[in-house]
C-alpha cells in the first residue's frame, strides 16, 4: 500500500514559548498563514504587543514548496536571528509559517555565536510548542440515496476516513462528504454496493484539509 505524502506541512494556529539566556529573554511566536500579507499582520501584532522589546526578528516561508521566503534581523548583526529562525523552518519542513522572536536585552552581550545559537535554538521551541498539520487533498462530494441505507453508510464512511459534513432530508437523503482524494473511486464503489446501485455520487470540488500530527 502506498503512502500519499501531504501537500505542505505548516503550524497550525498559533503557539508562543519562551527562555532566557544570560538574562536576554526570547519570546517565540509561530503562527500559521497562508499570504505575505497575513504575514505582515502577524508581526506587526507581535511588534504592537511587545512594543518595549529591544528586537522582534522573524522569518517566514510560504508556498507549497516555500518559495517564498523572508527574514528580518531587526537591529540585530545582520545574519544572526532572521536567517537561523529560517533555518529552522526550512529545515523543519515546515513552510505557510511565520515565526517572530522578540528579544528583550539583559544586559548581557551574546556575540555572533551567541545570538545564532540563541535565536535557532528560539525558533526550535516555538516549532516544538506548536500543533503541526500535515494538508492532505479531499474531495467534496454529494451522495443522494434512499432513507433505508442511513444506518448502513453512517457505520461505513467512518471506516473510510470520509467525514460527513453535512445531512440534507427531503424525498430523499443527500449526504455532502469528505473523502480523501486517494480513496474517491473504492468509496463511490462501496457507496454503490450498499445501496445496491441506487445512490446518485457528484463530486462538487477540492479542498486541502489539514490532518493535525499527535505530539
Amino acid at each position: 500500500m502506498s503512502i500519499i505524502s501531504p501537500c505542505f506541512t505548516s503550524v497550525y494556529g498559533h503557539a508562543e514559548t519562551e527562555f532566557t539566556v544570560k538574562k536576554s529573554r526570547f519570546i517565540t511566536s509561530a503562527a500559521e498563514i497562508s499570504t505575505e500579507e497575513e504575514a505582515r499582520s502577524v508581526i506587526g501584532r507581535i511588534r504592537k504587543q511587545y512594543w518595549d522589546a529591544r528586537h522582534n526578528c522573524f522569518a517566514y516561508r510560504i508556498g507549497d514548496t516555500g518559495f517564498i521566503q523572508k527574514y528580518n534581523d531587526d537591529g540585530e548583526p545582520a545574519g544572526t536571528a532572521g536567517r537561523p529562525i529560517l533555518e529552522v523552518l526550512t529545515k523543519s519542513g515546515i513552510t505557510n509559517t511565520v515565526i517572530v522572536i522578540t528579544r528583550y536585552f539583559g544586559g548581557i552581550k551574546l556575540g555572533g555565536g551567541g545570538l545564532i545559537r540563541a535565536y535557532s535554538h528560539a525558533a526550535v521551541l516555538g516549532v516544538e510548542a506548536a500543533q503541526i498539520a500535515d494538508y492532505f487533498p479531499f474531495i467534496i462530494a454529494e451522495a443522494e440515496f434512499g432513507y433505508a441505507f442511513i444506518n448502513s453508510l453512517e457505520r461505513i464512511l467512518p471506516a473510510l476516513k470520509v467525514r460527513i459534513i453535512d445531512r440534507i432530508f427531503s424525498d430523499t437523503v443527500c449526504f455532502r462528504l469528505e473523502i480523501p482524494q486517494e480513496k474517491s473511486v473504492q468509496v463511490q464503489a462501496d457507496i454503490a454496493d450498499l445501496t445496491n446501485g441506487t445512490a446518485v455520487f457528484k463530486e462538487d470540488g477540492n479542498v486541502l484539509v489539514p490532518i493535525i500530527r499527535e505530539k
